[in-house]
């Protein structure tokens, strides 16, 4: 799906307000890892049932639903943004551009959800997003918005109904399918990521001198597939890697992909805090240049 000429540049449509997950920048190469305890607790959500797709429908019963054989088709309201926003994410952001001032008013008066598409000028726009639903918002006397939205359902465009003043689209929902690789025990593979998180956050604060903390709980108890979700929301300098993560649609896949992401920064960190337990005063003195 080819949407790039339709879209302004990104950079001129919104303004983002950077949430607690900026990371503590070693290096460019651990630009994707935050400090995962400040992530609020309920971000994600617990262990239950997980409603139907035709369940969750209804909360879109202010988007025109195109049946056509199938009632997972909806219009979508789309926002361009160069992040990539998760199911359970957390996306603080403050809307100035006209046009989206007028969604705003729209979404405020109907339904309080919004397709979010990662965009940039390299690789264009994708056709794979994650709905934002509007927690809370405040209106500025200037008519700007200051918005706190949370990732619900995935989603794929599949026809593009309108795009001016802003972008409309047909879409359809994503969900992970059951994994081809039946012996694998999702579950363990869960624990193993989180243990090298743990790993990376420590080595990532004893490089940059702060207190090593207990070991906490990162998945507060979590299925694996929103866990999964979770841990690629936290890789944020990396949006092409968080994008290709929000497309799999394959749990062990994905999780899979994290875990190997994982153990190669931890090689790196422990490489880095070699040098420094071996050169302490070249490492001080090149971290505060």
């Amino acid at each position: 799906m080819a949407l790039t000429h339709h879209l302004p540049t990104p950079s001129s449509t919104f303004f983002p307000l950077k949430p607690s997950l900026n990371p503590n920048h070693l290096t460019s190469a651990l630009k994707f890892l935050p400090p995962l305890h400040s992530l609020p607790s309920n971000c994600f959500p617990r262990r239950r049932r997980r409603c139907r797709t035709t369940d969750s429908l209804r909360c879109y019963s202010s988007f025109s639903n195109k049946h056509n054989g199938s009632k997972d088709i909806v219009e979508l309201p789309l926002f361009p943004l160069p992040l990539v926003l998760f199911p359970g994410a957390i996306l603080p952001l403050q809307i100035f551009e006209f046009r989206y001032r007028m969604m705003m008013h729209t979404l405020l008066q109907t339904d309080l959800r919004f397709g979010v598409i990662y965009s940039d000028t390299t690789t264009g726009t994708t056709d794979v997003g994650c709905v934002g639903e509007i927690v809370k918002h405040e209106r500025l006397v200037d008519d700007r918005f200051f918005l706190i939205c949370k990732g619900q359902e995935r989603f794929r465009v599949t026809k593009l109904v309108r795009t001016k003043p802003y972008l409309v689209a047909e879409v359809n929902w994503l969900e992970d399918r059951p994994s081809g690789d039946v012996e694998e025990d999702v579950d363990e593979l869960a624990n193993e990521v989180e243990i090298y998180m743990k790993d990376v956050i420590r080595l990532s604060n004893r490089l940059n001198g702060k207190p090593e903390k207990e070991s906490q709980d990162l998945r507060r108890n979590l299925f694996p597939t929103p866990f999964s979700f979770f841990v690629g929301s936290t890789f944020e300098g990396a949006p092409r890697e968080q994008q290709s993560l929000l497309e799999l649609e394959d749990t062990v896949l994905r999780l899979k992909r994290e875990k190997e992401t994982l153990k190669n920064t931890l090689n790196y960190l422990t490489a880095a805090s070699a040098v420094k337990d071996v050169f302490p005063s070249s490492s001080s003195s090149s971290s505060s240049s």
